[in-house]
């Protein structure tokens, strides 16, 4: 099957791409550059330049491919203070998609995210299935994206969210895991917020691109997935395996000074979001493979 991937070239999705033609799927991913462009080309996808503000690039990419997976997001808007914007490009993007592949019965598995959908509660894949109304508005955005996805099954597209932990851990990883070794650094000390014992969910990316996989073959209509390995790891415990391999001080911030000591981290190091995949794995005989993220932690690769 001709699959079409946006943000192939990504951190999960250069795992997604040759999990897919290692199963005799083919590949053209959306490329922001021409080193992304060659970058797909060695891992066997062809490529097609455009961007999610592209939108006709990407309503014929849709419309030629067999599935889709939608990875891309705005990560470098967002980590800088505008996830508003980076939420809204996201959703016309899903829009654009969704209407191209409506009454055609074809897989579209979009990536969503499972912080915020039950905090303090081990959160299931039947949790959050209604945006909630109290969020602020990028993050009502987003889980508004993933609700408009669902509903896209009444337009005859197999569609399924694949919310993924918020660490999506492993070699080479430069996402929150890589932030938080980067700030210890700084500011000479490995810090955890309050008591430190908020959880966070957790997922390798080798393990996610697997799942990612077996959504786009197996996944029903309106299907949510956990991509969860790590159903809740103590951001205290994250930060003492930190604190030791820098050889620096483990310390409580105080909620207060949280923004001033974490920066744009501050929100997601004091929430507590653990997620259980339960009913993911029974569904499609997902079992993770690969280290959790302390034992990920504890080979070193993110202190080198």
């Amino acid at each position: 099957m001709h699959v079409f991937v946006t943000g192939a070239s990504g951190w999960i999705g250069s795992a997604v791409v040759p999990e897919l033609t290692g199963a005799g799927h083919t590949v053209t991913g959306l490329a922001r550059s021409d080193a992304s462009a060659r970058a797909l080309t060695a891992a066997g996808a062809e490529a097609v330049l455009g961007t999610l503000d592209d939108l006709d690039v990407l309503r014929d990419a849709a419309t030629a491919a067999d599935r889709v997976i939608h990875l891309a997001f705005k990560h470098d808007l967002a980590f800088t203070g505008d996830f508003a914007a980076a939420a809204d490009a996201d959703r016309r993007a899903v829009e654009t998609m969704g209407d191209a592949l409506a009454g055609s019965g074809r897989p579209f598995v979009l990536a969503s995210g499972v912080v915020g959908l039950l905090p303090g509660r081990v959160a299931t894949e039947l949790d959050g299935l209604d945006p909630a109304t109290d969020l602020p508005g990028g993050f009502a955005t987003r889980q508004g994206t993933a609700r408009l996805t669902l509903d896209l099954a009444a337009r005859d597209v197999r569609s399924s969210v694949m919310r993924l932990s918020p660490t999506v851990y492993g070699d080479g990883d430069q996402g929150f895991v890589a932030s938080l070794v980067g700030t210890a650094r700084d500011k000479g000390v490995s810090g955890y917020v309050g008591d430190g014992a908020n959880r966070w969910p957790a997922v390798h990316r080798i393990d996610a691109a697997h799942l990612f996989r077996l959504a786009l073959e197996q996944a029903e209509a309106g299907s949510v997935l956990h991509a969860v390995g790590d159903e809740g790891v103590a951001i205290r415990a994250i930060a003492e395996v930190i604190g030791r391999h820098l050889d620096l001080p483990v310390t409580s911030i105080a909620p207060d000074d949280a923004a001033a000591h974490f920066g744009w981290l501050a929100m997601a190091v004091g929430l507590d979001s653990p997620a259980s995949s339960t009913l993911t794995r029974e569904r499609f005989g997902w079992q993770p493979t690969q280290p959790g993220l302390l034992d990920d932690l504890e080979k070193g690769h993110y202190f080198a």
